[in-house]
């Protein structure tokens, strides 16, 4: 049981890490903040918001739920929230990205 939940942590973990250095190099590369979009100039810039809206979305829903309200505030509500939604994306964009480095090593 412990080695599932280790694993299950681990693969979270790789998840954050690749939205978290995929969040920074998409803002360096652009110029701009990374927020979840589809929108573009063409057909080729709306496929490329929606590639990193996927792979950065865990780092960025961090983000949003860590956002302090209008009176200075944080909302617990928001944070709980935005972990879960962020936590569990990343175990799934971990998972892919694991299976692709489990591939590519045999």
């Amino acid at each position: 049981m412990s080695r599932e939940l280790l694993l299950a942590a681990f693969i979270m973990g790789v998840g954050l890490c690749v939205a978290g250095a995929g969040t920074h190099l998409y803002q360096a590369l652009a110029r701009q903040q990374a927020m979840l979009r589809m929108d573009g100039r063409n057909l080729v810039g709306s496929i490329g918001h929606l590639m990193m809206s996927i792979v950065c979305g865990p780092y960025i829903m961090l983000h949003m739920g860590w956002q302090h309200e209008d009176d200075g505030t944080l909302s617990m509500t928001s944070a709980l929230i935005g972990a879960l939604v962020a936590f569990t994306w990343a175990f799934v964009t971990g998972l892919f990205f694991m299976s692709i480095y489990v591939v590519a090593i045999r």
